[in-house]
Order: structure tokens, then C-alpha cells, then sequence
């Protein structure tokens, strides 16, 4: 009896790879060679996602930091057999940017600032890999965003973290210094939602 093997999928062959099918256009993200469909993300996430991209992008324009780069976007976080993530919302330094030979394909590294907003399906085991990934590819802080219980998880390390609350004020750290976000600020669109 013989055992079947799937046939792993590499990053080369995800950018050619239609984002479609039988139900439309679809969200995916390479992990460890197969290919993760995602749904389409609720109105909460919509909004905290814009949010924080209009809010960093801003910032970093105005102090000429780097790039802001929008939701999905390819990061190239490991290989053989590759993972292809796509953050939220994603800050890489005018430093890295130079060092990308080929903007045809996928960032081949993490962001500097990965923000993850979560989604009702998200686990910790996934949101723990997730951050793991990024950390080993050169990010150097990560936010993980919980829309539901208004806080943000600060990751400085794939270890060190402090847990922010709706009372408090998000900083840059050292990869966005002098940035400032009241969590208050970000999570209030989300009251005008009608809730059950």
C-alpha cells in the first residue's frame, strides 16, 4: 500500500495562481506549502484595518520612514517549504525597501511592523505561529489587534509582550519612534455598529 503526498505549493507558484474560484475571489495565504483560504473579514475588522493603515501611513510619511503597505500583501516569512503572510497592515524601513531586488514578487522578508487584526476564527495557535513567523523573518514589532475585547497585543520579541487596553495609548516603540494611537480613538468607530 502506498501513501499519497500532496504536492507541496512554493511561493513562485502562488503568484501566478488565480485568486478565484467556483465562489469568487478569495483571500489566501501560503503556509508551510499549502494554500489557506480565507473568508472575506466582517465590517469591525474593515474598519480597525483602515484605521491603523491611514493612521501609521501618516506618520510615516510625514517623518519619511519607509512604506506602509496595505492588507495582504505577500511577506516571504519562510522557505522550503515556503510561508507567504500577508498582515493587515505592514511598515517596512527606505532600508529594507533597497534591498528588495524584485518588486514582481512577494517582500522576500517580514515587515518591520506587522499588525494582525483579529477575526472571530483566529486561534492562539495560529495567532502564536503568525508571530513567530514574523519575528524570524526580521519583523521587529507586531500588533495583534482583538476588535472584540478592545486591546492590542504588543509583541517587542516572539516572547515579550504587554497587552494594551482601551484606556491606554499605543507608541511606535522603536521601529515607529514618537508614534502615539489612544486606543479609545481607534476602537470608537466601531460603537456606531449596531450590536445584539
Amino acid at each position: 500500500m502506498s501513501a499519497t503526498t500532496t504536492k507541496l505549493m512554493t511561493a513562485d507558484e502562488l503568484l501566478v495562481l488565480p485568486h478565484t474560484d467556483e465562489r469568487g475571489d478569495f483571500r489566501c495565504e501560503l503556509i508551510r506549502g499549502e494554500l489557506k483560504k480565507m473568508s472575506p473579514t466582517k465590517p469591525d475588522h474593515g474598519v480597525i484595518t483602515a484605521a491603523l493603515t491611514i493612521k501609521v501611513g501618516v506618520f510615516v510619511e510625514e517623518h519619511d520612514l519607509g512604506v506602509v503597505f496595505g492588507a495582504e500583501t505577500g511577506f516571504f516569512v519562510e522557505r522550503d517549504p515556503d510561508t507567504v503572510r500577508g498582515a493587515d497592515v505592514s511598515f517596512v524601513t527606505h532600508e529594507r525597501m533597497q534591498t528588495i531586488e524584485n518588486m514582481e514578487k512577494f517582500v522576500p522578508f517580514a515587515p518591520d511592523l506587522a499588525v494582525e487584526v483579529l477575526s472571530p476564527d483566529n486561534t492562539r495557535r495560529e495567532m502564536d505561529e503568525k508571530v513567530a513567523h514574523y519575528f524570524a523573518a526580521g519583523s521587529r514589532l507586531v500588533w495583534i489587534v482583538n476588535p472584540k475585547r478592545r486591546t492590542i497585543a504588543v509583541y517587542t520579541s516572539p516572547t515579550e509582550v504587554k497587552t494594551l487596553r482601551e484606556g491606554e495609548t499605543l507608541d511606535g516603540d522603536a521601529v515607529l519612534p514618537g508614534f502615539r494611537y489612544e486606543l479609545a480613538k481607534l476602537f470608537a468607530p466601531l460603537d456606531k455598529f449596531k450590536r445584539d
